[in-house]
């Protein structure tokens, strides 16, 4: 071998290396969940356990918004794991779907089950955008999160404002609510709700001490004007004779029983309350489900009484995102599916939004400090992670739904 061959064949071995290293360096890896024709979007919800509708629900709404949808001439695959609404499963599935690489967790249904989610989204940059809990763990939570909704105690803080006004003492006004974080959502709004009210010193003492026990379905029953029930149960009775011995010892009736809870658990404690003799007027917020709720009420016998805060306009409100939607949706058409297809147009609008490259940075960025406006219905991300504070409120009166009013409350009390 000549010493010209010799150099050619040197030059050769360590040039393919290095043509290959330029290559890797001018074209950057795609982004994670993002392939030449689809954008993989993740959710976990409960599908197949106790709390099934508002998975189920939310998924329709969700899936409704993203049908023959293009971004960039990709469409949305959105790929869903049951975790019936116990964090165990949570955990599990969220693992699965990372390990499957979507873009972006969506919809997910639960405060208990968004607080083991979070870290391991967290921990893998993975954004978590239009869960289906008004929970003070999201705002602004660990890691990415976007939030669609008003908080738990947006929801519960306008009940009982409204009542308040409507000449209701705050040492009538009580709570029935899951034992875990989410419960614990709705007495921190009842707290602040009630904390400028003559008298409630006491109350809001009370109310301190329930929030600041920890652990696993703690006793919080029978410490001050609260009943609670374990996640995942609907043995009605312990919590009711909370309330009942809160009554007894403090000399007072309780008219507004503030409900955190889920469908069944919540509408077998109305049913449970007036078979006792208890005409309650019983309040519940919107992760309870409506129509899910309107079904156990029925089936125990409940026609009247119960207040709900929702946090998606009026359903026959004349808005062109929801003449969409009730088009799209059908019978399905709801609260929970039209916050599953708000979430869904939410996120469209911002993966359109995207400057550049589509990748999570990107995604987060055309959210952060923007407003949107999506048929009528108006996002402002200004001041924080969360787009939306809009409460409304519908009454159950012979066994159907009808926007509350002053009446109502007057003669509900």
């Amino acid at each position: 071998m000549n010493k010209n061959t010799s150099n050619i064949k040197y030059k050769f071995r360590y040039a393919i290396p290095m043509v290959l290293l330029l290559f890797c360096i001018q074209s950057p890896a795609q982004e994670t969940g993002i392939t030449k024709t689809s954008i993989r979007i993740g959710g976990v919800l409960d599908i197949e356990g106790q709390s099934k509708g508002l998975g189920l629900n939310m998924r329709k709404g969700i899936l409704a918004a993203l049908k023959g949808q293009l971004v960039r001439g990709k469409r949305i695959d959105y790929l869903t794991r049951n975790d019936s609404y116990s964090p165990p499963l949570t955990i599990r599935a969220t693992e699965s779907l990372i390990d499957d690489g979507i873009f972006l967790m969506l919809g997910n249904v639960g405060t208990p089950t968004a607080k083991v989610s979070l870290p391991l989204l967290a921990k893998n940059n993975v954004p978590a955008v239009g869960f289906f809990t008004g929970a003070g763990l999201l705002r602004p939570g660990v890691g990415n999160v976007i939030n669609y909704r008003a908080s738990y105690v947006q929801e519960t803080a306008a009940v009982i404002d409204s009542a308040l006004s409507s000449g209701m003492d705050a040492s009538e006004i009580c709570a029935y609510v899951q034992n875990d974080a989410y419960g614990m959502a709705g007495v921190a709004g009842i707290k602040q709700a009630i904390a400028s009210t003559k008298g409630s010193k006491h109350i809001i003492k009370l109310l301190n001490q329930v929030l600041a026990m920890e652990g696993d379905n703690p006793a919080r029953n029978n410490i001050g004007p609260i009943g609670v029930y374990q996640r995942n149960t609907l043995n009605s009775k312990p919590g009711y004779d909370s309330l009942k011995n809160w009554e007894k010892e403090q000399k007072v009736k309780c008219k507004l029983i503030v409900s955190v809870g889920t469908y069944n658990a919540i509408g077998r404690f109305a049913g449970y309350s007036r078979y006792k003799g208890d005409h309650w007027i019983v309040s519940a917020v919107s992760f309870t489900g409506a129509n899910n709720l309107k079904s156990v009420l029925n089936e125990f016998g409940v026609t009247e009484g119960v207040v709900m805060t929702q946090v998606v306009p009026n359903l026959d409100d004349d808005l062109p995102i929801l003449n969409e939607a009730r088009e799209v949706l059908k019978n399905d058409y709801g609260y929970v599916t039209l916050e599953g297809f708000l979430v869904g147009k939410m996120l469209l609008s911002a993966l359109r939004n995207i400057k550049g490259e589509i990748t999570r940075e990107n995604f987060l960025s055309a959210i952060e400090g923007k407003r949107f406006d999506l048929g009528g219905v108006k996002l402002n991300f200004n001041n924080g992670n969360q787009g939306s504070k809009l409460v409304t409120m519908i009454y159950y009166r012979n066994g159907e739904y009808a926007t509350l009013n002053k009446e109502d409350w007057k003669q509900a009390i």
